[in-house]
């Protein structure tokens, strides 16, 4: 039994012409993204100083600026509420068209588990598009944004090509 498409080639194989040789860092290139706040106050620019990219603030990326978006909110009521309008907004193709999606990331609003209400409400997005927690991190509040990124985010590190600069 065949295990795959069978492959003819008619006439010699001619080797590949030699050209300038790539750089060994062309490959390895960092995807760059765009941080958007979905509300005031979500961590925009915490997490762009963090984790890399563009701080867009709340407005959306211009043409210069990485065409990937996180969406960043806050785990408290107001800001989930906001999430899920953002994620509408690029669900009904309302965003900029040259945009796209990449995931959302969730700031906690304060130390602790969140309320099972709050955590309710996190379902409807995690089905929706690729989700993202970051914990409470005192020193991030103090403005000491040194040291490495909390463990529970090494995912959204290695995203973000973070993990391996801290």
């Amino acid at each position: 039994m065949r295990q795959g498409p069978e492959i003819w080639i008619r006439g010699p194989v001619a080797a590949p012409e030699p050209g300038p040789p790539e750089p060994a860092h062309a490959s390895a290139t960092a995807r760059r993204f765009s941080w958007v706040g979905t509300h005031g106050g979500a961590g925009v620019s915490t997490l762009a100083a963090v984790y890399g990219g563009q701080d867009c603030g709340r407005s959306w990326p211009g043409p210069a600026d990485p065409a990937s978006v996180l969406l960043v909110a806050r785990t408290h009521a107001a800001g989930l509420e906001a999430a899920g309008r953002a994620v509408e907004v690029f669900r009904r193709g309302e965003a900029p068209s040259h945009l796209n999606l990449e995931a959302v990331v969730l700031v906690a609003d304060a130390p602790g588990r969140l309320p099972r209400p709050l955590a309710h409400r996190i379902r409807p997005l995690e089905s929706a598009v690729d989700l993202y927690r970051v914990p409470w991190v005192p020193a991030w509040r103090l403005g000491d944004l040194g040291g490495r990124t909390p463990r529970e985010t090494a995912a959204l590190a290695r995203l973000t090509g973070a993990g391996a600069a801290r």
